[in-house]
């Protein structure tokens, strides 16, 4: 899967590291395999994950299970630690999106939530 850290950059590298933005795709998810993250841990951030095409499934050790669509946004919230898994699903054709990840303030650091927002189309 072809990601693209649009933030920072080598013209715009004061932005990290407080902030990441990433766009991936749009991919081919027969050629090229599509989504394949397998668990990992985040702490001290907050990821925001928005769909543009396909379908990706976000699991996490809080126990959370999300599908993901287009039009739709995942908030994760990482601040002790939690580890979380996000692959594209069997039925996605072609996979588009971004991924905004934030750094957290100190004082947040031992909050871990997770949130999905549908959006309108």
């Amino acid at each position: 899967m072809s990601v693209h850290r649009t933030l920072p950059q080598r013209t715009r590298s004061l932005i990290g590291a407080w902030c990441f933005a990433d766009h991936f795709g749009p991919d081919d998810v027969i050629a090229r395999g599509g989504m394949d993250v397998g668990p990992h841990p985040h702490t001290g951030l907050q990821t925001a994950t928005w769909l543009f095409a396909g379908e990706v499934e976000h699991r996490d050790s809080l126990g959370t299970h999300a599908l993901v669509r287009p039009g739709e946004l995942n908030l994760m919230t990482s601040g002790y630690g939690i580890c979380h898994s996000e692959v594209s699903t069997p039925g996605t054709t072609t996979l588009h999106g971004l991924q905004l990840w934030a750094a957290l303030p100190d004082a947040a650091m031992l909050q871990d939530r997770h949130a999905h927002f549908r959006g309108q189309r």
